[in-house]
């Protein structure tokens, strides 16, 4: 259900169709604005397409998440993840005055979730003016017709997502492990992600950290919760999982890309990670051929 009184004005209303290619690759806005709330401005919904992200500018607003209410005060910018139940609505003794915009695109239920947004949806501390200048440059994009729009929004969208990093972290609020990796480990792991295709050795990972084997493997796994191969082996999968998402490359050949030389044990931890063939992951997530 959806309420939003004549007392509610919209100074800008704004819908967005982007094009069916840069869905799958860029953030995506498609609706956003700018309104002054009525006192009986309210918004809830069961379930609902996308990820609303709701900048206050003034007055008061409330939002609730799994069951829990929060408030939202002046500068402070609510993450709504409207495919679960939600609601938000003015304060009726000092209605608020937002810019919204409804977000869809690749990855943004995990942010929600590494901004611990799904448990705290109110991020304070945001540096206002730049939040607020990213808001206004994407409505003029929307308003646009250039090419390069969809391109131009899913810059700032991901300017407004730095914003609220960079606002969580200075709160200690990004989730933990996410962020903050020892110093002696960075290397190592910057190693795997970057080379996760290559033959790497506990050894030369253990040596990147200035630590015997036996000390590096348990450092690693007291931080990242694993054991250096077990991280290695999930980057790998993960890495796969793009490829067959993304390119028309044979599953031998993702294989190769992701560092197995062996398709028999390439399927064999695919399957391990993600309880799914390549091919039937790729069917599921990419229909028929």
């Amino acid at each position: 259900m959806a309420k939003a009184r004549e007392h509610t004005r919209f100074l800008i209303s704004l819908y967005h169709t982007p094009p069916e290619a840069s869905r799958a690759v860029f953030y995506s806005v498609v609706r956003a604005g700018h309104l002054i709330a009525g006192r009986d401005h309210r918004i809830e919904r069961d379930h609902y397409p996308g990820h609303e992200l709701i900048l206050c500018l003034r007055g008061r607003g409330f939002v609730r998440i799994g069951g829990r209410e929060h408030a939202v005060e002046p500068g402070a910018l609510a993450w709504v993840n409207c495919y679960h139940p939600h609601a938000y609505w003015a304060d009726a003794a000092a209605p608020w005055e937002l810019y919204w915009v409804r977000v869809e695109g690749p990855g943004l239920d995990r942010l929600c979730q590494i901004l611990s947004a799904d448990r705290m949806p109110v991020i304070s501390g945001l540096r206002v003016s730049e939040a607020r200048a990213v808001f206004e440059r994407t409505f003029k994009h929307l308003q646009g017709h250039a090419p390069e729009a969809a391109a131009l929004v899913h810059a700032e969208i991901a300017r407004l997502i730095a914003l609220l990093f960079q606002a969580r972290l200075r709160a200690g609020g990004v989730t933990a492990g996410e962020t903050e990796v020892p110093l002696h480990l960075q290397k190592p792991i910057q190693t795997m992600r970057l080379y996760f295709h290559r033959p790497l050795r506990v050894a030369e990972l253990a040596a990147q950290a200035g630590m015997s084997d036996s000390t590096f493997m348990r450092a690693f796994k007291r931080v990242m919760g694993t054991s250096p191969i077990d991280w290695l082996r999930r980057e790998r999968i993960n890495q796969a999982k793009r490829r067959l998402i993304e390119s028309a490359d044979s599953v031998k050949e993702v294989a190769r890309q992701a560092g197995y030389s062996d398709q028999f044990f390439f399927s064999k931890d695919f399957k391990k990670f993600t309880g799914l063939a390549p091919t039937e992951f790729r069917r599921r997530e990419c229909g028929p051929a």
